[in-house]
């Protein structure tokens, strides 16, 4: 009989009751624990941005803010997905939200921008693990025809807390200051702690072999979609990472640049749900490329924006962009990789679109200087278009047999 239920969960790692279980047992902390993260994430990006440029900081020192952010999810995202896969998450997850607390406390120093950039990094390689961590243990315990929904419902606690986070950001700095605004989001991660005791004690690990990434790539046929995400992700985070101090050059004041930034995520809400049951009952590669179709506009807009309302058309479109393209490519991945390897695989795919956060800046930084913010927001929307094109004509692997 051991055997037998062995041979059965190699095809299908968990039963209906068993994912009705692990749902009740971890998606609704996870969940929480993720939005109050992502929170404090979406507000310290704003608030990073303004108090740079509070220091005089020029725009190529301010972009590194981004630059940080995405090398440490570069580094961290397949650091912490594959731990993930070999270890008990539990206590990497009391880790992960204690360093949290920590790295967003010691802003309140106000410290100088090398200070602020260091933590930053510091900070980014913390939070990162619990991407990888939250969404291989929901890839895990799905189903196929179900991985698409149980993948949105940890997606959209991170959208929401983004989206919440920088709408409050604005009001924030603007009522209490930089100070007292850096240390009430270094307390909100703290909520997440109690909900951590829930979580099942038998996390055992799936996994004690080690195999290459890249070889899984080959093997699988990802390799494409891989790619084509860092190009689409260099070209929106290269646009977002000089966005606040582009709005502050129109006259748009630091509240209405919050509500703004806060429309993508608060679009990407309601979207992951929406991707999630599409992705279920289409082809993924329909619903992921739509969103990398949509990571074109959102420059496109930009460049041409003179005013509040073009800069929040442009963030609709990035909301749109980030629930489609997410959700359709992790649940692709999800049926092509082995469940033991679903850590590695899907903090793989968040480090490459870390990657493109890391040049997309850069880049945007430099162009800047150059050609000016609408030079560059044109070179970020090519950039994407690359990537949109190389998912959309290469061929990819079904989505209806995993890989062994």
């Amino acid at each position: 009989m051991a055997e037998e239920l062995a041979r059965r969960r190699k095809k299908q790692p968990f039963t209906i009751g068993e994912i009705e279980e692990t749902t009740r047992k971890w998606i609704l902390p996870l969940a929480i624990t993720v939005g109050v993260c992502f929170a404090t994430s979406g507000a310290l990006n704003m608030l990073n941005q303004l108090y740079l440029k509070e220091l005089g900081a020029e725009p190529l020192i301010i972009s590194l803010n981004m630059t940080l952010f995405w090398l440490a999810m570069l580094i961290g995202s397949v650091f912490w997905g594959t731990l993930s896969d070999h270890y008990q998450v539990k206590p990497l997850l009391f880790v992960i939200i204690g360093a949290t607390t920590l790295t967003a406390g010691i802003l309140a120093l106000l410290l100088p921008a090398p200070g602020v950039l260091t933590t930053i990094f510091v900070r980014a390689f913390v939070i990162s693990g619990l991407i990888p961590i939250s969404m291989a243990i929901v890839s895990r315990a799905s189903s196929s025809h179900r991985r698409g929904r149980n993948l949105s419902y940890i997606t959209f606690p991170r959208t929401m807390g983004r989206a919440l986070g920088t709408a409050l950001a604005g009001f924030l700095v603007v009522a209490l200051g930089f100070k007292v605004s850096f240390l009430a989001l270094a307390a909100l991660p703290l909520v997440g702690l109690p909900l951590l005791f829930r979580l099942p004690e038998d996390a055992k690990a799936v996994s004690t072999g080690r195999e290459s990434s890249l070889r899984r790539l080959k093997e699988s046929g990802l390799g494409s979609l891989y790619v084509g995400a860092t190009l689409a992700q260099m070209g929106a985070m290269g646009s977002l990472s000089l966005v606040f101090v582009y709005m502050a050059s129109l006259g748009i004041p630091a509240g209405i640049m919050g509500m703004i930034s806060a429309l993508g995520p608060a679009v990407a809400m309601p979207g992951v749900l929406l991707f999630g049951r599409l992705a279920d009952r289409v082809r993924r590669k329909a619903v992921f490329a739509l969103g990398f179709g949509m990571v074109m506009l959102m420059p496109l807009i930009f460049a041409f924006a003179r005013g509040a309302w073009g800069m929040a058309a442009g963030h609709l479109a990035f909301g749109i962009s980030f629930s489609a393209l997410y959700i359709g490519s992790t649940a692709h991945i999800g049926d092509l990789i082995p469940a033991q390897r679903h850590g590695q695989m899907l903090g793989l795919f968040d480090s490459i679109r870390a990657f493109g956060g890391v040049l997309g800046p850069l880049v945007a930084g430099a162009t800047t200087s150059s050609f000016g913010f609408q030079g560059m927001f044109l070179t970020m929307a090519g950039i994407a278009t690359l990537g949109f094109v190389l998912v959309l004509f290469r061929p990819h692997a079904p989505a209806t047999t995993t890989l062994k």
